[in-house]
């Protein structure tokens, strides 16, 4: 009798195309991509090649090989990505050297239609709008094994879009998934406040506060995924397929 193998995990990472004015934000996108490669995890992101982005998928790619990381992003993003266009780069000042077990090296291919295969930045696959985007990423995660979920590192108006997104479908029921805030030189205190005001003024139930977590080193983010427990204050809602 045969056993499945049980699902990969699947972490979402919302994160920024800027670099930011601190190293400690590429250093933590570094940190990160080490932690998903020593425990298998497939990285689902916007398919940036720049800032945050690029160098988490980089690196991870450098690490696993381009099967680790899928990226979704939608076509007109493509036609403005330099990563897309140049010859493949290294993750900066990573020091990493690529696995042998990761198979041959990543090269640029385009297949056409939807998708750009093997990239140095993963499998990337072109989609129509930016909501198409939201929704394969999530899907990608709800479709993935234990302890798979999103996770947000440094970023703008974007990043935080996306976060709050995903958030707010947890609070309304539509996926169980953990939702980490990779809170790097205080960037997500600010956030933090404001969910603690909304539910002192009484607009988030002290509960539903508990669906963003909180992860202050790189290595407590899987543990965390792993041990999400979801708020009692949710709302029983039947989304049926969604």
């Amino acid at each position: 009798m045969t056993t499945s193998s049980p699902k990969q995990t699947v972490v979402c990472v919302f994160c920024g195309s800027q670099p930011g004015n601190s190293p400690a934000h590429l250093e933590a996108a570094r940190s990160l991509a080490q932690q998903f490669h020593a425990h298998n995890v497939q990285l689902v992101y916007g398919g940036g090649t720049v800032g945050i982005m690029g160098e988490l998928s980089r690196t991870l790619v450098a690490l696993s090989g381009p099967k680790a990381v899928h990226g979704i992003i939608p076509r007109a993003l493509v036609e403005v990505e330099e990563g897309y266009k140049t010859p493949a780069t290294p993750a900066s000042s990573s020091n990493q050297t690529p696995d042998p077990a990761a198979g041959k090296a990543p090269e640029r291919t385009s297949a056409g239609g939807d998708s750009i295969e093997e990239t140095e930045y993963g499998t990337v696959t072109i989609v129509p709008d930016m909501h198409t985007r939201k929704r394969l990423m999530a899907q990608k995660v709800l479709e993935g094994g234990p302890g798979s979920g999103f996770v947000a590192l440094a970023g703008g108006f974007g990043t935080m879009e996306e976060l709050m997104e995903v958030t707010t479908w947890n609070q309304l029921g539509i996926h169980k998934a953990g939702v980490v805030l990779l809170n790097i030189n205080g960037y997500w205190d600010g956030v933090l406040q404001w969910v603690q005001t909304a539910v002192q003024q009484g607009f988030v139930s002290a509960e539903n506060a508990k669906i963003l977590a909180e992860a202050r080193k790189t290595e407590d983010v899987l543990r965390m995924l792993r041990e999400y427990r979801i708020s009692n204050d949710r709302m029983a809602l039947d989304w049926g397929q969604e």
